[in-house]
Order: C-alpha cells, then structure tokens, then sequence
C-alpha cells in the first residue's frame, strides 16, 4: 500500500554522493596534516558536520575552527558535486510518486549548501519542493526532528508516512518519529530493530506499492 508522504534522506539515498563526501573530508584532513583513519567511512556515514568535526578535534587533533573547517570541506566537495549522479532507481521511484500526487521531501542531515547544490546536480529541482536541511531544525539525525518537520510541511501523520534512508542514523531517526522506515543500505548489512531492509530499487517499489 503506498504511503500518503514518502521522505527521503539524500546522500547516498537519492543521491550517489557518500563517495564525493569522503573524497572531501579525506582531502580536507590531508591539507590539515592529518592521516585519515581507515574506517572513516563508516566513522562518518549519516552523520553530520558538528559531530563528525568533534570526532575529528577529540581523536585526531584537528584544531580549526568549526567554521574554517566546513568551509575547508565544502570547498573540496563542491566542485565535483557537478560529477555527481542519482542512485539508480531512486529519482525514477520519486518521479513517480510525484505523478501520483503523493506528498514527498527530501530530509537531509547535510547543510543547505549541499542539499541544494545536489540537487541540482542531478535535477531534482521544482517549485514547492519540500526540502529540510541541518540548518532547519535544531538537532539532526538520529534525532526524529528532521523527519517530523518534513511530516508537519506535509500536514501528514508521522504514521501516515514513509521514511527511506541508507544510514542506520537515518533509519533510526524514521523510526523515533513512528513512520514507517525503510534502510536501503549501500552494501548489504543488516538495518536497526523494526526498519524494513531495502536491497533494490526493485525492493523499494514494492514496499511503496509501485
């Protein structure tokens, strides 16, 4: 049966961005001094910017400031995020939600600088598209606020709606808002107690009724 809302998480999920996001943060680390560790990726998958630039300041040293440091990131980052490309199957299932008028959002635990400029890379881009960014609530993923704010955009129940994330961060925060969550991870692995795990887009358009 499909959901009366459909949020999504972005990076990695409708988006093939995980990899660009650790070439920037392995690049930024390095022009800092620093050796990046070797389970970077799983150390910084689904978190955001604050966290991870806390792990990096209490483990590894890292003595700019917060704000020298994103900017230092996002300047590696931004540039190849115009390479960027959807994950497949992901933009098609959301086109054809939006076809059938079932109310979307895509709910991000990356700055609105990023959300934005990954969307346009890959045109997913229209007005009165619902989009929550970390600068639009006050705590992100795993936290439940991102999704249920996407919920109150839509004026839909938590209940009533679906949340698709690769992240057991993100799932975990579908899940604390009481929607409906579906982990469709990278790689194979199993999702948090009581999210649906997702291995296919093929998966992904039958647990959406598609």
């Amino acid at each position: 049966m499909t959901p009366k809302a459909v949020f999504w998480d972005m990076d990695g999920t409708l988006v093939d961005s995980e990899p660009l996001h650790e070439a920037a943060l392995v690049a930024a680390l390095r022009s800092v001094g620093i050796a990046p560790p070797t389970n970077l990726h799983e150390r910084v998958l689904g978190v955001a910017a604050w966290p991870v630039y806390e792990m990096l300041c209490g483990e590894f040293g890292l003595d700019l400031p917060f704000d020298d440091w994103i900017v230092r990131k996002y300047d590696h980052y931004l540039p190849m995020a115009e390479t960027l490309k959807p994950r497949p199957g992901a933009i098609e299932i959301f086109n054809e939600l939006r076809e059938r008028g079932v109310q979307q959002a895509v709910v991000s635990n990356s700055d609105r600088l990023i959300v934005d400029a990954n969307l346009r890379a890959v045109g997913l881009v229209y007005p009165g598209m619902k989009t929550i960014s970390r600068n639009d609530v006050h705590e992100g993923k795993p936290h439940p606020e991102p999704f249920l704010r996407a919920a109150f955009l839509a004026g839909i129940e938590p209940a009533d709606a679906a949340a698709v994330d690769d992240s057991r961060t993100g799932a975990m925060a579908g899940l604390a808002a009481g929607m409906r969550t579906m982990f469709w991870p990278e790689a194979p692995m199993e999702g948090p107690p009581g999210a649906t795990v997702i291995n296919s887009a093929e998966d992904l358009r039958r647990e959406l009724g598609l």
